[in-house]
């Protein structure tokens, strides 16, 4: 029986999150349209049809993300995708994909980006890697900073409405400063980021809420639980930061000296943190927040000449880039990229490379030399690397504090 992919209607979306939700074990049901009903358009979500049931599927947020420069640009965040285990190996996945991509292109949406269930699925669609994201696991009592810093801000929880009208604007202009960081909009602070069900909380306590003042105005905020335990009245929990958003140094720096002073705790955890966080260099000890990296974002640039001119460049002279890829052909040619954006040109080219490398420099994460290095960039004239390389530096390494 022939297998149908369509864009899905309103009440087709409960049975479209059924494939990804079968891979966690659970059925869609009312809490999950709850959560998702609100910041998922129907209209985003591509299905797989056989006889009428759904197969596989899968979503797009419709994303306003920033961007090197410190601009927006309308991105595709890529979600909820997955094929029943009876029709692996049938198509079904590559249809889809193909199907998104499409879609985005006639949206005018120049990015797509999305966290990878696994690394080896998406680069065949164009997505290259794009970030890597650290965690750590420390004991508080090594988390000394390297500096007695005066203490000036001030503290306090706040409930989920507060939090909403206090938090949105904080994220967005932490957003200006860190590329590929999404805006979350109010729907999404209530319905997907803010809700404390029992099953997210692993064992620990209540998401914990708290607002950060400097100078009696909001600078930053922090979400996180505490996770208790003791052995023979000897504190052994830990406090899991969920996330901790400043919109400046001083207030990243009040934010980690509070969290890292929780009492009756022994450790502290938190994940998705950017490879030039500033905790790295703001503890005496370095080495105890015993830090791992794993993969981040991945981004797949739709339309080269739109996204490369949403973003800005850095002084230096341009170069041609001649860009490889076969699923977006609109893509594909030689584009000039200077200080003021990006071109197509019938000039020689100097760099060859296929699109999931654009995407892997795109936001900063990596640079033309480190992909050269790795055979996913071929150097055409001498000094080509360089020049791209001082074009797209970045002043801050990209995050995202949130899977989608």
């Amino acid at each position: 029986m022939s297998i149908e992919i369509r864009v899905c209607g309103p009440d087709d979306l409960p049975g479209a999150l059924a494939p990804i939700f079968h891979y966690f074990g659970r059925t869609p049901d009312e809490k999950t349209m709850e959560r998702f009903g609100p910041i998922l358009p129907p209209d985003r979500v591509h299905a797989a049809f056989e006889d009428g049931e759904v197969v596989g599927s899968g979503g797009v947020f419709p994303f306003e993300t920033s961007v090197p420069g410190g601009g927006f640009v309308n991105a595709a965040g890529v979600t909820l995708v997955g094929v029943l285990p009876t029709h692996r190996r049938r198509g079904v996945f590559k249809d889809l994909m193909q199907a998104q991509l499409a879609d985005m292109h006639e949206r005018g949406e120049p990015i797509a980006y999305l966290w990878a269930s696994d690394d080896s699925l998406y680069g065949r669609f164009g997505y290259g890697i794009a970030s890597f994201t650290l965690s750590f696991e420390a004991r508080l009592d090594r988390t000394v900073f390297h500096t007695d810093f005066e203490f000036r801000g001030r503290f306090r929880a706040v409930d989920v409405e507060e939090a909403v009208a206090a938090f949105a604007p904080l994220q967005r202009r932490a957003a200006e400063r860190h590329p590929g960081m999404f805006v979350r909009t109010p729907e999404w602070w209530r319905s997907k980021r803010l809700p404390d069900p029992e099953w997210a909380r692993g064992g620990g306590g209540e998401m914990v809420r708290m607002l950060l003042e400097l100078d009696g105005e909001p600078a930053g905020y922090a979400l996180y639980r505490l996770h208790w335990s003791a052995d023979h009245g000897v504190p052994t929990g830990f406090v899991n930061v969920i996330e901790a958003v400043g919109v400046s140094d001083d207030a990243t720096r009040e934010l980690w000296r509070f969290l890292l002073d929780t009492d009756w705790m022994d450790r502290a955890k938190a994940e998705l943190l950017p490879l030039d966080h500033e905790l790295q260099l703001l503890v005496a000890e370095p080495r105890r927040l015993n830090l791992a990296f794993r993969d981040g974002l991945w981004v797949r640039v739709v339309d080269v000449e739109a996204a490369l001119n949403a973003r800005t460049f850095k002084p230096g002279e341009p170069v041609v880039l001649d860009v490889q890829d076969e699923l977006c052909p609109w893509n594909a040619g030689r584009w000039r990229v200077g200080p003021e954006g990006a071109e197509r040109t019938d000039a020689q080219a100097e760099l060859s490379l296929p699109v999931t490398s654009l995407g892997s420099v795109y936001l900063g994460g990596f640079g033309y030399g480190e992909l050269a290095r790795a055979g996913r960039v071929e150097e055409l004239a001498e000094g080509a690397l360089d020049r791209a390389d001082a074009l797209f530096r970045t002043d801050r390494y990209p995050w995202c504090p949130e899977i989608f």
